[in-house]
């Protein structure tokens, strides 16, 4: 790949936790690196303020490598791969290592909290926690929330700062339960109609599923082709009827297993025309396509326009 490719293709590298805390660093030479050598073994949580660390610099454009609820005051711009979200006020945005976002902020004053945790850290006592954020990827992580919400949402963080900050010899697990009460706090500020009852069984296969398409990107180099493209791709990968699959993807997301593959294929396609200079034959062949044409035809279904066009708005 030519250097200024590389150099775009960068932005779409997910950041570790050890690029977190170098980027924190670069203005707060005061802040304590943990040690993470330990990561795999048994996870990473930590807690900041958003007055102190949120106020400097945008956040880079990228995945990251770990969970993210941030409790937002104040006014600002989320970025993400095909949307872009004006914050006024507050907020509570959960982000999760499949999507790659950045915030602006846009105003002089940011308060609340964000806390920030690899998945086996929550994994310990809590399945259920990965399936609640997961199903927001493709939906809009944030949540609006009044000024009574804000003050339930703050006290909670209160105590995962308190804890953090204490002796307990099981702070962690009780921080875990209260960043579980956090996700359900916010699930019950969503509209009753999304909080939907599915069975066991239909949310593992469709967890299956989205695990299993997000894990084909980010697409590295003009050699990497995506593999599983369809819904039979997919079911044959996970050894069910298509059926089923469709089945249980819709009962859970509310949408078909083709609409989940299109809107990502379409995504990816979007951060390869805006961060390389891949051409649309390359870009094309690299999501599946043979012939060009047809993803021109696919990327005007979903986009309501041309690669060309979507590029040019881009570069201007």
């Amino acid at each position: 790949m030519p250097a200024r490719n590389q150099e775009f293709y960068n932005v779409l590298k997910s950041e570790t936790l050890q690029d977190f805390y170098d980027r924190l660093k670069i203005n707060r030479p005061e802040v304590v690196v943990p040690s993470l050598g330990m990561v795999n073994d048994i996870g990473h949580f930590n807690v900041f303020k958003r007055s102190v660390y949120c106020s400097v610099n945008p956040s880079p454009y990228n995945r990251r490598d770990f969970y993210k609820i941030s409790l937002i005051i104040g006014c600002g711009i989320l970025h993400f791969p095909n949307e872009r979200i004006e914050v006024k006020g507050r907020a509570l945005l959960f982000t999760n290592p499949n999507i790659p976002y950045s915030w602006e902020g846009t105003s002089e004053t940011q308060g609340g909290y964000f806390c920030l945790f690899t998945e086996n850290f929550m994994r310990k006592k809590n399945e259920s926690l990965k399936e609640s954020l997961l199903w927001r990827i493709h939906g809009c992580p944030l949540i609006r929330i009044d000024e009574h919400q804000e003050g339930i949402f703050m006290e909670l963080f209160l105590k995962i700062m308190e804890e953090m900050n204490g002796e307990y010899v099981h702070k962690y697990d009780l921080i875990r339960n209260y960043v579980n009460l956090i996700v359900h706090e916010a699930i019950k500020v969503q509209p009753a109609s999304t909080d939907i009852k599915h069975s066991n069984a239909s949310v593992r296969l469709a967890s299956l599923f989205m695990e299993l398409l997000e894990r084909q990107f980010p697409i590295g180099s003009t050699d990497h082709i995506l593999e599983l493209k369809t819904a039979h791709d997919f079911a044959a990968k996970l050894a069910v009827h298509v059926n089923h699959l469709n089945h249980a993807v819709k009962e859970v997301t509310g949408k078909t297993t083709s609409e989940h593959i299109s809107k990502r294929i379409a995504n990816e396609a979007v951060a390869l025309l805006k961060h390389t200079e891949w051409n649309v034959s390359q870009i094309a062949y690299c999501l599946g396509f043979e012939y060009p044409a047809n993803f021109n035809i696919f990327f005007r279904r979903q986009m309501q326009g041309t690669p060309k066009s979507f590029r040019q708005v881009f570069t201007e």
